[in-house]
């Protein structure tokens, strides 16, 4: 699939989260590349997270949206996010072994606290398998912080994100 027109984002390398931690082998390992309005990923999922014997598990899809969306709302708003609520709709069949774009974009920001967002997943033919939209409340680094969001590697990778230019 065409990664043209995509800068990639730095990200952790000791991270373990499962949708887009490197140093997790049993996750995603998404990384993420922009093409300055929205952030998107390319994924094979493997044969050990289907649903039906040759299907993506629906939840793995939801995953890969929930970081796609989240990870817009890092990079484009500059905000530690936490998500609220996502709907979803699985429109068609993601086929385990086979490379799909995941990608996500701010919709709008109701608030100085809270923003939506939009992920759809297609196909190698440029199909919309699957679609969300979601809430996410946004925290400054300061908030972030107080709140226990994060430790400090994160604020230093966090910084580092925001630097590479939103």
């Amino acid at each position: 699939m065409d990664r043209n027109g995509y800068t990639l984002l730095p990200n952790r390398e000791d991270h373990h989260c499962f949708g887009c931690g490197p140093a997790n082998p049993q996750g995603l390992r998404m990384q993420f590349y922009t093409n300055g309005e929205t952030v998107a990923s390319w994924i094979t999922v493997p044969p050990h997270l289907c649903g039906w014997s040759n299907l993506v598990h629906g939840g793995i899809l939801f995953t890969a949206l929930d970081e796609i969306m989240g990870r817009a709302m890092i990079y484009r708003l500059g905000r530690f996010i936490l998500t609220k609520s996502i709907t979803i709709e699985y429109r068609k069949p993601v086929p385990i072994g086979r490379e799909f774009k995941v990608e996500g974009r701010i919709l709008e920001v109701l608030s100085e606290r809270e923003a939506t967002a939009e992920g759809i997943i297609t196909n190698e033919a440029g199909e919309i398998c699957t679609r969300a939209a979601g809430l996410w409340a946004t925290f400054t680094p300061d908030a972030a912080r107080k709140l226990g969001i994060a430790d400090e590697e994160t604020f230093r990778w966090f910084e580092q994100v925001i630097a590479t230019g939103r």
